[in-house]
């Protein structure tokens, strides 16, 4: 394996009108491990799609060995020893171990049919990397039949079958147990020996201290600072991520009662991403859910909603439910808003008459009082301030923000009592950003009680009464009042406080149990 040195200098990447990178650089040499960080929101997936040639950068410099590159896909990254493993899988479900690792590069017998024996062998090889520490990896096993652990084994035996010379693992130990993110390490240590260059993203602050050599921090789209481990601790790399940033200015949504009553408790929710999540929300409260993409707060949402199996107790407003369905959920006044409208929220081809009553149509009679549905419509729209051609236009015809409305406006036609927000806001300009903090602040009003996930760490400061931070799957921290910081929101959200690391010592509150 060839040595090989990477510099991504003054790096820029803009979506329209969201600037992702502003000044984004990235050093990494052969034999070294170079941990990437940064808060939700800082670059940091950005720049490693640009070094593997996903997206292509507005402005800026990639450096190869000294000499300038340019990737127009991860093609071509390929080609010249650049591979990544990302948390979010690139695997074909229906496809065997095998046949997923070796997609587009199996072996041939005379050019004509795929030797089998031979990539069954080889896969077979990659496998014994990780012997010990899976039960059913096979190469022949469907990746459908894994579980997530097993899966993200195969994604990265995928990338290291490349024999890359710089490798990005971004998020991913995200779903191994401790003896397989150990026997991943002890292969990284392997992989330095052989002269491979390797950028390491994760959320988990201890594993940053036990396998990077340097770490090179995001924070809004620029670097801010590159430090050697052995010469730095978790705190001040948090303070990196976050320095100069005061809690935002809390919006003025109208106050809980202190006599509110519980609406919603949760005790010992599991699902294979959430390990024994507890807690309560009041009639009328915000609470926001924190916390690193991907630590399960998706899946709290649908276990709530009824639409993933869980274990463990739910009650709501006094009373205990097991919703197996979300039409279950739905009856019991309960509404979900996804964030990805596109394909979770909305049917873009029909009318956003047909969209705003996507859920209520049962009420309409049949045949369908379609006079009457329009009203209901035509209403909801005024009171979202919708920006349309008309009912009859198809939700393609909508800008993002009022695509979302859309999206929020046809559970707001079922007069919902517990609202689960799934990043709502994700690719929503500010103006309608506005707007949306508005219709939250009326249906607290109304007694509307709402969970909310963001990817948006200000929101969150501004919005919530408290924020329960999810990290792994678990409750890491809750805070509130003087606890409700964004030093603590980033701290939690690695995991530092939680994990009780030597390289923090962050003061929080602590979860509390219905």
């Amino acid at each position: 394996m060839g040595t090989v040195s990477l510099s991504a200098r003054h790096i820029t990447k803009r979506y329209g009108g969201v600037i992702a990178l502003s000044d984004g650089s990235l050093d990494v040499s052969a034999g070294e491990v170079v941990a990437l960080l940064g808060a939700n929101g800082s670059g940091k997936s950005t720049l490693a799609k640009i070094i593997t040639g996903v997206v292509a950068p507005n402005s800026g410099e990639l450096l190869l060995d000294g000499s300038p590159v340019t990737f127009s896909s991860p093609r071509a990254a390929r080609k010249v020893g650049i591979t990544a493993v990302y948390q979010e899988l690139s695997l074909i479900p229906d496809m065997t171990v095998a046949e997923n690792i070796w997609l587009g590069r199996e072996p041939m017998i005379a050019g004509f049919s795929i030797n089998r024996r031979k990539m069954h062998a080889q896969t077979q090889a990659l496998l014994d990397l990780f012997a010990g520490t899976h039960q059913t990896l096979d190469p022949d096993a469907p990746i459908n039949t894994l579980p997530p652990d097993e899966r993200q084994i195969v994604e990265i035996l995928k990338g290291i079958s490349r024999e890359p010379r710089l490798i990005i693992l971004d998020e991913a130990t995200a779903s191994l147990d401790s003896q397989q993110v150990t026997r991943l390490f002890d292969l990284v240590t392997e992989w330095k020996t052989q002269n491979m260059a390797i950028v390491f993203v994760s959320h988990r602050m201890d594993e940053i201290f036990r396998i990077a050599d340097r770490a090179t921090v995001l924070r809004n789209g620029q670097t801010v600072g590159d430090e050697s481990i052995k010469e730095t601790t978790g705190e001040k790399l948090v303070e990196l991520m976050i320095e100069g940033a005061s809690t935002p200015e809390r919006i003025k949504l109208p106050p809980i009662a202190d006599h509110a009553p519980a609406y919603l408790a949760v005790n010992d929710l599991k699902t294979d991403k959430l390990q024994s999540v507890s807690f309560t929300l009041r009639t009328g409260e915000l609470l926001g859910l924190g916390g690193l993409h991907g630590q399960g707060q998706s899946d709290l949402l649908f276990a709530l909603f009824g639409a993933i199996p869980f274990g463990g107790k739910i009650k709501l407003a006094g009373e205990t439910v097991r919703f197996r369905h979300p039409r279950e959920a739905m009856n019991a006044h309960v509404a979900f808003v996804p964030g990805d409208r596109a394909n979770e929220g909305l049917l873009l081809e029909r009318s956003i008459l047909e969209n705003l009553q996507l859920p209520s149509w049962a009420k309409f009679g049949f045949p369908l009082d379609m006079q009457r549905a329009a009203a209901d419509a035509e209403r909801a729209a005024q009171e979202l301030r919708l920006v349309m051609a008309g009912l009859e236009a198809p939700a393609t015809s909508l800008s993002g923000g009022n695509a979302q409305k859309v999206v929020i406006g046809k559970w707001l036609l079922r007069d919902p009592q517990l609202l689960l927000l799934n990043d709502p806001t994700k690719g929503v300009d500010v103006g309608a950003k506005e707007e949306f903090y508005n219709l939250l602040a009326r249906l607290r009003e109304n007694g509307t009680t709402i969970l909310f996930y963001s990817s948006d760490d200000e929101e969150l400061l501004g919005l919530c009464d408290r924020v329960l931070v999810l990290h792994d799957g678990a409750v890491s921290a809750e805070l509130a009042g003087d606890a409700l910081t964004r030093s603590n929101l980033v701290s939690a959200s690695m995991g530092s406080m939680m994990e009780g690391s030597p390289h923090g010592n962050h003061e929080v509150a602590t979860p509390t149990t219905p």
